[in-house]
């Protein structure tokens, strides 16, 4: 993040920093959310298990106003300094009455463990809590997801539930943690570089 005045947040520039920046989608990002989205491995951790067709995607990208209160959500595109975009990250289910939402997020597989998460998810949570006034932001991790739990963790997410036997994997059921930020213990982080 970086200020014209440190006292200015009118002059901040949001969703940017020297590792990635996120902006909305747009039509040559197709691509990347057809792969992203038809991932079936990325399938048991999440609500939806059809693929998507480009022609759908497509439409989302088109009619999408990129709005949180129309949309009740916001998709970013992750993108590298040289423009290459890596990944997907979300807020989703917003809640405008008590202002809270779901943070979802995906890389592809040969960008992640570079801190590349890390760094889209802090720029994420600066812009959810200082710029839309965001109460509370909250993901669900599958158990075994190592990973995403010290993502989150890492951003100070607390574990505050674990719920039982919420997704269904191709021969068992898993439990998923809900993981939890307030905004009034958020702290922006020393360096997200």
């Amino acid at each position: 993040m970086q200020y014209t005045n440190i006292n200015d947040t009118m002059t901040k520039e949001w969703l940017r920093n020297a590792k990635i920046s996120l902006r909305a989608p747009e039509p040559e990002d197709l691509e990347l959310m057809f792969q992203m989205e038809n991932d079936t491995t990325l399938w048991n951790i999440g609500n939806h298990t059809q693929p998507f067709s480009r022609y759908t995607l497509r439409r989302y990208i088109e009619e999408s106003v990129h709005d949180i209160y129309t949309d009740k959500q916001i998709r970013f595109i992750i993108e590298l300094p040289d423009k290459t975009a890596v990944g997907i990250i979300d807020i989703a289910d917003f809640d405008p009455h008590n202002k809270r939402a779901e943070v979802c997020i995906g890389l592809l597989a040969q960008h992640r463990g570079q801190g590349i998460g890390y760094a889209a998810l802090t720029l994420l949570l600066d812009y959810a809590f200082n710029l839309l006034q965001l109460n509370q932001l909250y993901a669900y991790i599958p158990q075994d997801n190592r990973h995403s739990r010290n993502l989150f963790a890492k951003a100070t997410f607390k574990e505050t539930a674990q719920l039982q036997e919420w997704l269904r994997s191709e021969e068992e059921y898993k439990n998923v943690i809900m993981a939890q930020l307030l905004k009034k213990e958020y702290k922006v982080p020393k360096n997200i570089e």
